[in-house]
């Protein structure tokens, strides 16, 4: 897995996150699944509990579809997020917010040779991340490694054994 803080001049994955925020992260990695079952897993927003352990419960409002909500605790705080950009199964954002931290995230699959290349971005903007940049940019890392850390070892678990129920 390779995580960097993108700088300004980096070019653009997508246009969801804002590359003007004090905060921007970036992770990818490459997973052993197709992009359907990557995106089964990580588009079936209430089961995030299930394979990710930093995510402490989910709850979504209809089905998922552009501007559909959701409400997800990970760490400390409860995050109420709405999605912006649905285009299965190649991408999917959302923004966010929690703690006076207004959030843009975005994932991108791609196939590569019967496998799934996944890149994830995020940026942090408003007064605390203007504030807590540093810290901020550290906590933002992490998550999005492990985050992909986690969406590879469950979605490469389902391929391994298709008969396996979701766990939940």
């Amino acid at each position: 897995m390779k995580t960097r803080v993108i700088q300004d001049d980096s070019e653009p994955a997508t246009d969801a996150v804002n590359r003007q925020a004090p905060v921007v992260g970036m992770c990818e990695t490459e997973i052993a699944a197709a992009p359907d079952v990557v995106w089964e897993v990580l588009t079936a927003i209430e089961h995030w509990s299930s394979w990710n352990p930093d995510v402490k419960s989910t709850s979504m409002r209809g089905r998922l579809a552009e501007g559909s909500e959701f409400r997800w605790k990970a760490g400390p705080g409860t995050i109420t997020s709405t999605i912006r950009q649905l285009r299965p199964p190649r991408l999917i954002s959302w923004t966010g917010k929690a703690f006076g931290i207004d959030a843009m995230h975005v994932y991108a699959l791609e196939a590569r040779d019967g496998k799934t290349f996944v890149r994830t971005e995020e940026s942090y903007d408003g007064l605390v991340a203007r504030l807590f940049s540093g810290q901020l940019r550290k906590t933002l890392d992490s998550a999005l490694e492990n985050g992909l850390r986690h969406l590879k070892a469950e979605a490469e678990r389902v391929t391994a054994d298709p008969t396996a129920q979701r766990r939940s």
